[in-house]
């Protein structure tokens, strides 16, 4: 019987769809098609079914949002300009009006960084003057943000090729790379949620994480020079990279997010910014959504990174010292889960969680580079 009503509710859904639908899908998959059609020769087997199924999945994730109906259109339009600009020569890059102030890699990522921090201003704005209008303004800033992230992370791609072709790779080897994706996924995670609950005020405590991850991002830059493409170390030049990475990026992205929502829960709790900020209802549900979402993406990046060790390693699992905190992290947000769920347990005390959780969160990911060494020392400051 259950069987029968899925298979009811997913042809009422596929019914559902309109022209514009189906017109959004053909637009993707005729997309799909022509980078295959250019880059093809490139991809091996496995490269060619993560396009598969990044167009499917991304043609789903556009039927059920909306707004990423114009983000990936614009991110794939300008990306390919940016990259037409090349001429197949990377010393373009300091020579073309547009590559130079727009569309090369380091340009893109720039513009990303100063927007983002924008919209954190502007949000915070928002919030202190009750403006609708400014955190209006806020949200198409941050929007900016994104698409200009993503398209330095497309462009960056094709420069690795131009370097060589034994040293192009997609951009999500190094910490400079991943914190681009940290703060891309984290901005959209917020983006849905902030249109789903029509909240906009939840944006002066998320954007300043990812105003953080910025600040870090530009010291990286300019202090240790990590902009530079890099070939990558032989652990890293498999096809588990390019599924293992944006997935755990979900998660952490997630986890982020949560931890910010709770410091507002807490907040608000009480009695700071009362009037200014969401019910705790929303809040808590906003929180718990968040967790949930990153628990299942880290738990998938967990599994396809010990797959990905057995592979490089000859070993599913070593106690190296970033596998070790990767299991803290997931068992202490599979016991935040079972509480909540449960227990039934709600307030404070797991606001008070997500935020402590961050704080393991980031040890896991930045600490254990610091101060600690194993076989994932490719990742250190």
């Amino acid at each position: 019987m259950e069987a029968v009503q899925h298979d009811y509710q997913r042809i009422s859904f596929l019914r559902s769809l309109g022209r514009s639908d189906w017109a959004y899908a053909a637009l993707l998959v005729v997309g799909s098609g022509y980078a295959f059609q250019l880059y093809g020769d490139y991809m091996d087997v496995y490269e060619k079914g993560i396009l598969l199924l990044t167009a499917a999945m991304f043609v789903g994730l556009g039927w059920f949002w909306k707004p990423m109906r114009i983000l990936l259109p614009v991110v794939a339009l300008l990306s390919l300009f940016g990259i037409s600009q090349y001429h197949g020569e990377l010393a373009r890059a300091g020579q073309s009006f547009w590559l130079k102030y727009l569309f090369a890699s380091q340009s893109a990522i720039m513009w990303m960084s100063a927007l983002y921090v924008m919209a954190t201003g502007g949000y915070w704005f928002g919030l202190a003057l009750r403006s609708d209008f400014t955190n209006r303004v806020s949200a198409g800033i941050t929007w900016s943000a994104t698409a200009m992230g993503l398209i330095g992370l497309m462009v960056r791609w094709y420069e690795s090729y131009l370097i060589g072709a034994d040293v192009g790779h997609i951009p999500l080897s190094n910490l400079y790379e991943v914190f681009i994706l940290f703060s891309i996924i984290t901005a959209l995670l917020y983006l849905y949620y902030e249109q789903h609950y029509h909240n906009r005020q939840m944006g002066a405590f998320v954007l300043p994480v990812i105003s953080a991850a910025v600040a870090f991002l530009l010291w990286y830059t300019f202090g240790r020079e990590a902009q530079h493409i890099q070939p990558l170390v032989p652990a890293l030049q498999s096809y588990w990279m390019k599924i293992h990475v944006p997935a755990n990026f979900v998660g952490y992205g997630a986890f982020s997010l949560a931890a910010m929502v709770g410091v507002a829960y807490l907040l608000k709790s009480k009695g700071f910014l009362a009037s200014r900020l969401p019910e705790l209802e929303v809040l808590d549900d906003v929180m718990y959504k968040a967790i949930a979402i990153g628990f299942a993406f880290f738990t998938i990046a967990t599994i396809l990174g010990a797959m990905w060790a057995a592979e490089a390693w000859g070993g599913y699992w070593s106690w190296d010292p970033k596998e070790t905190w990767a299991l803290i992290v997931w068992l202490n947000y599979a016991a935040w889960l079972h509480i909540r769920l449960v227990r039934g347990l709600r307030g404070a005390m797991l606001a008070w969680w997500a935020v402590v959780g961050l704080i393991v969160t980031v040890f896991a990911f930045l600490g254990v580079n610091m101060f600690l060494s194993g076989l994932h020392s490719y990742g250190t400051l």
